[in-house]
């Protein structure tokens, strides 16, 4: 469901532990809410032990367009996001997300790897 804001997202629709939508909204204060994909991005922070932080999350059109991003990005679709590594070992991190029910990674990045739902891939 997308939001215009993330301040109007009902609070009986977030059940996340680990995250609020200010950190999951586009810098535009847009956000578009999967469920599925911020379940399973909860579980992924459980399952690390350790916070995290993420770099980009749901991106509006206009915001992806600004910075480069696929036309067809999973990051427009809600279900794509960016880890912040701060010293964390990438593949730790990937092995981690697989048993999560991520499938698409970006490990080529110097200070984050993406993972997404989406498709199986990886650059």
């Amino acid at each position: 469901m997308l939001y215009e804001h993330f301040n109007q997202i009902p609070k009986s629709l977030w059940d996340l532990k680990y995250f609020v939508p200010a950190e999951i909204a586009c810098s535009t204060g847009k956000i578009l809410v999967n469920l599925h994909a911020l379940r399973c991005l909860d579980n992924f922070r459980s399952m690390l032990g350790n916070p995290i932080k993420l770099s980009s999350a749901y991106r509006s059109p206009y915001h992806n367009a600004k910075v480069g991003g696929a036309p067809r990005s999973s990051h427009l679709q809600g279900h794509a996001f960016d880890v912040v590594l701060n010293g964390m070992d990438k593949d730790v991190l990937k092995k981690t997300a697989e048993k999560c029910g991520f499938k698409g990674f970006g490990m080529r990045y110097q200070t984050f790897v993406h993972i997404d739902i989406g498709r199986r891939r990886s650059w």
